[in-house]
């Protein structure tokens, strides 16, 4: 059921309002004031097909996208926001535009040893990830205490963390960790890897996010985002953020809710 039918309400307006959440390279603000990112990049083409000139980004915390959404303070959650089954319950998912490994920012050298999750515990590492992210789950799936989990605003906090000394351990996504620690000389990245949950290996996948009344929306939104898979346009666009063939995905909005 679609009330109003957001579509044509946003194309009688002539703006849609994307809500980011500053994080390299899903949606942040550049260093000359323009917003950019695979997502607001991705939901500019897509948006303009569908009949709509203007995107105005609206910046948040990663934890507030979602009450922000419903609360109508956007129209639509432009983040690379991973698609899973909580977030299933509360909004409804375009289809996935990539799927994502994790990572670890951690001290020179890798001091501790530490490649996933059950390294953190073995070590007793003092571990840290963001505001709202998938990892916290991951983290506490592998035995790390919720109490124990230092939980910061973003990845540049986690680098600035990790330099520092006041964590061993930072964990995002395999892509944001990457970009983050490209210019220190205090910190690296570990290679990617699939944290396990419920005993599998998981692999996520991100998406845009829409209210669950705006069916006509990301239904219109889905029909976009399949002809630039089949086209390869989708990778060109993702392309300049640091996605790679690996980070394309044939995963379902469906199955991502399931997991």
């Amino acid at each position: 059921m679609d009330e109003g039918n957001a579509l044509e309400r946003l194309r009688s307006q002539g703006v849609v309002r994307l809500g980011i959440a500053g994080e390299v390279p899903f949606g942040y603000i550049d260093e000359d004031g323009n917003f950019t990112g695979e997502a607001p990049d991705l939901a500019k083409v897509i948006f303009k097909r569908l009949g709509i000139d203007r995107v105005v980004p609206v910046a948040t915390e990663f934890g507030s996208l979602i009450p922000g959404l419903n609360s109508q303070q956007f129209d639509v959650v432009s983040a690379g926001m991973y698609i899973n089954k909580e977030r299933c319950q509360q909004v409804i998912f375009a289809e996935p535009e990539y799927q994502m490994l994790d990572a670890f920012i951690v001290r020179k050298g890798n001091p501790l040893n530490l490649h996933d999750y059950k390294d953190v515990v073995k070590a007793k590492a003092k571990f840290a990830t963001g505001t709202g992210y998938a990892e916290i789950d991951y983290a506490e799936q592998a035995g790390i205490k919720q109490s124990d989990i230092v939980i910061l605003q973003d990845q540049v906090a986690g680098l600035n963390a990790v330099e520092s000394g006041r964590v061993d351990v930072f964990s995002g996504t395999a892509l944001t960790t990457r970009m983050v620690v490209k210019k220190s000389t205090k910190a690296e990245v570990t290679a990617p890897f699939a944290p396990t949950v419920d005993g599998r290996k998981h692999i996520d996948g991100g998406g845009f996010a829409f209210r669950p009344v705006d069916t006509s929306l990301r239904d219109a939104f889905n029909v976009e985002i399949a002809k630039m898979k089949k086209s390869g346009e989708l990778l060109r666009i993702l392309r300049p953020f640091g996605f790679t063939e690996k980070e394309m995905t044939k995963l379902t909005a469906k199955e991502l809710c399931a997991q």
